[in-house]
């Protein structure tokens, strides 16, 4: 608005509609038109090995100097390091990573995109160090605990994870996490095992975050596990420890319904009377409702059920017709029709359910929809008990997942074990094979292999290995399982030639685990010498001290004393030299608990004289900006040669300098 020169604003004269009107279409039009044109680099046809160098010399460069200019940038790194790892040069990937974490490694995406890059290139031992140093530089980022124990779940290194989780629970993580832990021993416990680990774990998380939540998950677990004793117990305990003024509606409606779950209804209806003595009206509603449905639900009328489950019917009703593809909806409705026990309605709830197939072609949006099909396939075959039906259901299920994208393993093997309840074996055998035809997957070939092995047909477990392993050739456990069946089969020259080509694999996933099984293989053949030959060639890949430690226990289950010193000595030597001081500290408390069981006085004397010392130091650290940030303790090693070498270099250097002073004064006097 026009002001005058004392700052008042005008007034407007003429308050009438302009001639010419400016609409936004007028304003878009003219943008458009007046747009400059966007000039694109040509594309660029890289055709010999001279271009594509040429071509990453160039990208380097630009990347570096975008570096000098924005060096705290981390897009740039992360851009710079992917792009190396897409021209499969993890060395410099690596490198670029490296010098990221030392501008910023308070940065949570480099460390992720870091640990992603080596897991998705399949370099696990890389991806563990990343992982390891993320957390115990960072403890309190979940989000790397997280994924570092996924990942040692998904290898199948359920120990190692349980390590993770228990170095992560010292530092009293929140809820979620100890959740985490103990779905994890749900999934890879035994039954009796499991329990005893997973009370534990939630004795300590309630003792960590004593909460009303924690206790109710706590329950949940005893409630699951068919213990309602301890269940209750659990409850009892949260009323106790936490207090009355803690306790909130949500509790004592869980409360309630588990002792209703119990047909306990006299100890539920005593839980609904004192919560609604002790709990404020506004607080109350909900309760109050359950409590009514809790009385009409154990009331003397029998009208009273039916009439609520027809006002449920009429619900899911509306539900469903507002949205087909909840799923969780459609799962509630059939378990009300369940509970009626009216097969024809429950059958067609099932049928309208499995009608409403996924719009997205991804796995994770189908699997709440799969479930519908095996819940329609086990009602089909366990309450009407119609075979014919069961098997035309499982087809339908099977031709309506787009196998091409993905496919669900579940139902192929219940589809298959089926089958065999029908004593047609052949039928499961063309199930299992088709499934791998098309779309192979490890479950599907475990189960297929564990069908045969339960059938004795050696030679199609043969064939069923042979393809697992073209299809997943890194994978240590198949090639073991293999070799074993061979082994059981008494085929050691078959089972030998296995574990050749397993190991002479370019790449395994444990191949640790391999050479383990392979040696392992051999001394239970008594081919000892074999197995002597398999440590050398161990030791050609890998110098790892417990290669070394694990030889001279080998050579000493044989007798074989002073082979067993000499691996001692030739390990000491090369870690000596190699200057793994930590790794020779450890080999040498292997020797000198090899000597104390076995040697005499001149031998334990021999290796009680190389023992190192170790030294708490202290090191300077320093901030980005260069100032200092304190003291830093750690721990060395120091050897008793080391101290002599030292001494020696010494005098070595006053040897020089004299040698110097006598050339400096035979040129002066010259």
């Amino acid at each position: 608005m026009a002001s005058t020169s004392r700052g008042r604003p005008m007034a407007v004269k003429n308050k009438a509609a302009a001639p010419v009107q400016i609409t936004a279409e007028q304003i878009l039009r003219e943008a458009m038109d007046r747009r400059e044109v966007v000039i694109r680099a040509p594309e660029q046809k890289i055709t010999d090995v001279d271009e594509l160098q040429h071509y990453r010399a160039r990208k380097r460069k630009e990347y570096e100097d975008t570096l000098r200019r924005q060096q705290h940038n981390v897009g740039v790194w992360m851009k710079y390091a992917l792009w190396e790892a897409s021209q499969l040069e993890f060395e410099r990937a690596r490198s670029i990573f490296e010098r990221a974490l030392d501008v910023d490694y308070r940065n949570h995406s480099v460390w992720l995109k870091y640990a992603e890059m080596e897991m998705k290139n399949r370099f696990v031992n890389h991806a563990r160090n990343i992982w390891d140093r993320a957390v115990t530089l960072l403890p309190r980022v979940d989000q790397f605990w997280f994924k570092y124990t996924h990942m040692e779940e998904m290898l199948g290194n359920v120990a190692g994870a349980r390590v993770i989780f228990e170095r992560w629970m010292k530092w009293a993580p929140p809820a979620n996490a100890w959740q985490s832990y103990v779905m994890m021993e749900m999934r890879h416990g035994k039954d009796a095992k499991m329990k005893e680990r997973c009370r534990a774990i939630y004795e300590r998380f309630i003792v960590c975050h004593p909460t009303v939540d924690s206790y109710m998950k706590y329950a949940k677990f005893e409630k699951n596990h068919g213990d309602p004793d301890k269940c209750r117990e659990v409850f009892e305990r949260c009323s106790s420890e936490l207090g009355d003024d803690t306790l909130e509606e949500d509790f004592f409606m869980h409360f309630a319904s588990f002792e209703a779950e119990c047909q306990e209804t006299e100890r539920a209806r005593a839980i609904y009377k004192y919560a609604l003595e002790r709990l404020p009206k506004a607080k109350s509603h909900e309760i109050y409702r359950r409590y009514t449905n809790f009385e009409k639900q154990f009331g003397t009328r029998e009208g009273i059920e039916d009439v609520i489950i027809s006002k449920r019917r009429q619900q899911y009703e509306r539900e469903v017709a507002a949205n087909p593809h909840n799923y969780d909806i459609w799962f509630d409705y059939i378990k009300l029709e369940q509970s009626c026990g009216n097969n024809d309605r429950i059958r067609d709830v099932f049928e309208r359910a499995v009608a409403n197939v996924p719009l997205v072609h991804e796995k994770h949006y189908w699997a709440r929809y799969i479930y519908l099909w095996i819940q329609y396939v086990i009602f089909e075959e366990l309450t009407t008990e119609d075979v014919e039906r069961t098997r035309l259901v499982y087809k339908a299920a099977l031709k309506v997942i787009p196998h091409k994208l993905f496919t669900f393993a579940k139902i192929w093997i219940m589809f298959a074990e089926f089958e065999i309840r029908q004593m047609d074996l052949k039928a499961a055998r063309r199930i299992l094979g088709r499934a791998i035809g098309m779309a192979p997957k490890e479950k599907l070939f475990k189960s297929y292999i564990q069908l045969e092995l339960q059938l004795g047909d050696a030679d199609r477990c043969r064939t069923l290995y042979e393809k697992y392993l073209i299809y997943s050739p890194e994978n240590c456990h198949a090639w073991s399982k293999f070799a074993n069946l061979e082994k059981s089969l008494a085929e050691n020259e078959r089972a030998r030639a296995i574990f050749e080509l397993a190991i002479s694999q370019p790449v395994l996933d444990m191949p640790e685990v391999l050479w383990k099984a392979y040696i392992d293989f051999e001394t239970q053949q008594d081919q000892f010498d074999r197995a002597r030959s398999l440590y050398d060639r161990l030791l050609e890949k890998t110098k790892h001290v417990k290669v070394w430690i694990s030889l001279a226990q080998f050579e000493t289950s044989q007798n074989q004393l002073d082979k067993a010193r000499h691996v001692f000595e030739r390990a000491d030597k090369y870690l000596k030299a190699e200057s793994r001081r930590s790794e020779r500290a450890q080999l040498l408390e292997a020797w000198r608990d090899f000597e104390r069981k076995y040697g005499n006085e001149a031998t334990q004397t021999v290796v009680s004289d190389r023992m190192p010392r170790r030294l708490k130091k202290r090191r300077l650290l320093t901030n980005e900006d260069g100032t200092d940030a304190g003291w830093e303790e750690y721990y060395d090693y120091e050897f008793p040669d080391d101290a002599k070498g030292a001494a020696n270099i010494a005098l070595l250097e006053k040897a020089r300098l004299w040698k110097k002073q006598r050339l400096e004064a035979t040129e002066d006097d010259a």
